[in-house]
């Protein structure tokens, strides 16, 4: 009984830092598609230099852990002097991670498509940027919705650990109560369900996106089966 008060009177209070990571997460995610799409161009349709910039940035920020990415990133504000905002670190880092991520979900899926779809498009008059913008991403960034959904459920627990920054997201005000009253158990419980909350309700919504977008009778198989035709 004294845990579930304690958790009722707290519920408040780690609620309001369920905005906080919501907005940290849906500002990455918004970072990692607007980079990402290009990134993903860049790496399948660019030169060599364009490439190996590409490569070398997913290697640089899939290779490192976010925890250590946090600490480089404020140490490096601090180190120009520059103001030093726990949130708006925290939406950098995961932003920069999660472009990494995501231009390789977008590759994979601009690969996965016909490759006789830019060939048509130049047999149409058509400019190569024409016809990726015009053709090629609206069926990649389709296929993505699935993967697209997986890099959501990543970021959200990889938000868990901004709270050393002092980010006051869920798990920095759950940690902060649970010093006080010593109910770690209950609390960081409590937690893990508004964790799980989160992610069922935004993959929920991503899967009838994918339904809504989805054209039926084309899809990954049917582009494999569109190459042997």
């Amino acid at each position: 009984m004294d845990s579930l008060s304690v958790i009722i009177n707290a519920l408040p209070f780690i609620l309001g830092g369920t905005l906080v990571t919501v907005g940290a997460v849906g500002a990455a995610l918004a970072m990692g598609l607007c980079l990402g799409v290009p990134f993903a161009v860049m790496q399948v349709y660019g030169n060599p230099l364009m490439r190996s910039f590409v490569s070398l940035y997913v290697w640089f920020f899939r290779g490192i852990p976010i925890l250590v990415l946090l600490f480089l990133f404020y140490g490096f504000f601090l180190s120009l002097g520059l103001p030093v905002n726990p949130f708006l670190i925290s939406c950098l880092v995961m932003g920069c991670t999660s472009t990494a991520y995501q231009s390789q979900i977008f590759r994979g899926a601009i690969q996965s498509l016909p490759s006789g779809q830019m060939k048509a498009g130049r047999a149409l008059g058509m400019r190569d940027s024409q016809t990726i913008r015009c053709i090629i991403l609206p069926q990649a960034l389709r296929l993505s919705i699935p993967g697209w959904a997986n890099e959501f459920s990543i970021l959200l627990k990889d938000s868990a650990v901004c709270y050393v920054l002092g980010t006051q997201e869920i798990m920095a005000r759950t940690a902060a109560i649970a010093a006080r009253t010593h109910e770690h158990l209950a609390l960081y419980a409590t937690a893990g369900v508004i964790y799980f909350v989160l992610t069922l309700v935004v993959l929920k919504l991503l899967r009838r996106l994918e339904d809504k977008v989805r054209v039926p009778g084309y899809g990954t198989q049917g582009s494999a089966a569109f190459k042997g035709a």
